[in-house]
């Protein structure tokens, strides 16, 4: 289970609106207890993607580098990734799965026509075969 806190799911509603067409990416950052997780801040990364923007994503690892700092000095961690799918379901396409890591929540957000829709959370297993879907609150 996710809990998103709402100032973070703005955040990420205003940023996947305002990248459409194109897929946007950014860091979920938070505090994480057993299976429970808390995301507290939603921080937007560059699509670094040369190509297919509007169905790929790449958040390179000076980004990711970066973000690990700035969790790292507010005393957070970062628990998961959020990114856009512009006009296609909010479920992790098989690009997601080969390029997912186990434990992190992978957020979703369906953006029809230019307007966030539908988000879902989902987490890798750890043998890396599936996604399983993890309830949001």
């Amino acid at each position: 289970m996710i809990q998103v806190a709402a100032r973070a799911l703005e955040r990420i509603r205003a940023h996947a609106a305002a990248a459409y067409p194109e897929e946007c990416v950014g860091a979920l950052l938070g505090d994480a207890v057993g299976r429970r997780k808390v995301a507290l801040e939603a921080h937007p990364l560059p699509n670094a993607s040369a190509e297919e923007r509007e169905r790929r994503y790449v958040s390179g690892p000076e980004a990711m580098r970066s973000i690990e700092r700035t969790a790292h000095d507010r005393g957070l961690e970062v628990i998961g990734i959020y990114h856009s799918h512009p006009d296609h379901p909010a479920r992790p396409s098989e690009t997601d799965r080969e390029h997912a890591w186990p434990w992190y929540s992978y957020l979703i957000v369906s953006v029809e026509r230019g307007e966030p829709t539908s988000l879902t959370s989902w987490v890798l297993a750890e043998d890396r075969a599936e996604f399983h879907e993890e309830e949001v609150t």
